[in-house]
């Protein structure tokens, strides 16, 4: 039995995750071309080696950041999003848009 250590729950059963791919930067929906949002969305580097990925626990619904070798598969290391990420992303409306307005009220 695999085991992953979630840095909220402690060690558990791998079946309990979901992988949600690599930990890239975002482009700013709003300001990139759509080939730029294409490849954010469907493009991987899928490298051999250590990958810094995002995991789910499915029963606390908590998304955290894991290193994983590629090449072993083995966990090297989980942590809080938050090591990685601790500033609020804002992004600028579309263009033509004024902030606060395009949703419908």
């Amino acid at each position: 039995m695999k085991i992953m250590p979630c840095p909220l729950n402690g060690p558990r059963n791998i079946s309990e995750f979901v992988c949600g791919g690599e930990v890239v930067v975002a482009p700013e929906p709003n300001l990139c071309s759509d080939a730029e949002w294409a490849d954010y969305v469907f493009l991987h580097d899928n490298q051999a080696g250590v990958v810094r990925e995002w995991w789910f626990h499915v029963p606390t619904a908590y998304w955290f950041i894991a290193e994983r070798d590629s090449r072993s598969d083995e966990i090297l290391r989980t942590y809080p999003a938050s090591e990685l990420f601790n500033k609020r992303q804002a992004y600028r409306p579309p263009k033509g848009e004024a902030k606060g307005t395009g949703d419908g009220s």
